[in-house]
């Protein structure tokens, strides 16, 4: 045989095996132990995937709890609000009114002087009554003041004086009404109080 063709039988030929020893693996079992580390380098990186996205779950639940807590504080609010509004919606108006009842008050204290006055007090008399009735039904009263302790919440004290028979402190003049829509002060009385 010439020297290329032993070259080429010796090239097809295969290595012969080294022998194993004991506690070795054969090198077609090693890609395996390749593979269960990769399937554990695979299983730590989905377990923190997992942990990173609990943790984004947890942080959007809060967000979601802080807006849902912020949402119902704002439609409490708006709902006190509108409450308020409700209750209390008169209250411009019944200020532009009272000086018209305190005109026609000043308007009845004058006595006629005949007939005809005593048709224009009439006609007061039954404009105040309307008014009066259209205010109360919308929960505006006047302040009890007459005879009354005095009482800062509802009323102001203009003069003090000092009244024999009367407990200090006793309210003994009214020099203007006041008055009070539902719970909520309008205009405080103006009076004369006792020493």
């Amino acid at each position: 045989m010439s020297e290329e063709a032993k070259k080429n039988v010796t090239e097809e030929q295969p290595e012969a095996e080294e022998p194993q020893t004991a506690g070795e693996t054969p090198e077609e079992e090693k890609p395996e132990e390749t593979g269960e580390t990769e399937t554990k380098d695979e299983t730590a990186e989905l377990k923190a995937a997992v942990a990173d996205l609990e943790k984004q779950v947890a942080a959007l639940k809060n967000a979601y709890a802080m807006a849902y807590a912020d949402t119902e504080n704002t439609r409490k609010r708006l709902s006190k609000e509108f409450d308020q509004n409700m209750k209390y919606h008169i209250q411009g108006f019944a200020l532009d009114i009272l000086p018209v009842i305190d005109n026609c008050e000043r308007a009845l204290a004058v006595k006629p002087k005949d007939t005809e006055d005593e048709n224009y007090r009439k006609a007061f008399e039954m404009v105040l009554k309307q008014l009066t009735a259209a205010l109360k039904k919308e929960g505006v009263e006047e302040i009890e003041a007459l005879g009354q302790p005095y009482d800062a919440n509802w009323m102001q004290a203009m003069m003090t004086e000092a009244a024999e028979g009367v407990e200090p402190g006793t309210v003994t003049m009214v020099l203007q009404k006041g008055y009070k829509l539902k719970d909520r002060l309008l205009r405080a009385a103006m009076v004369k109080v006792s020493e």
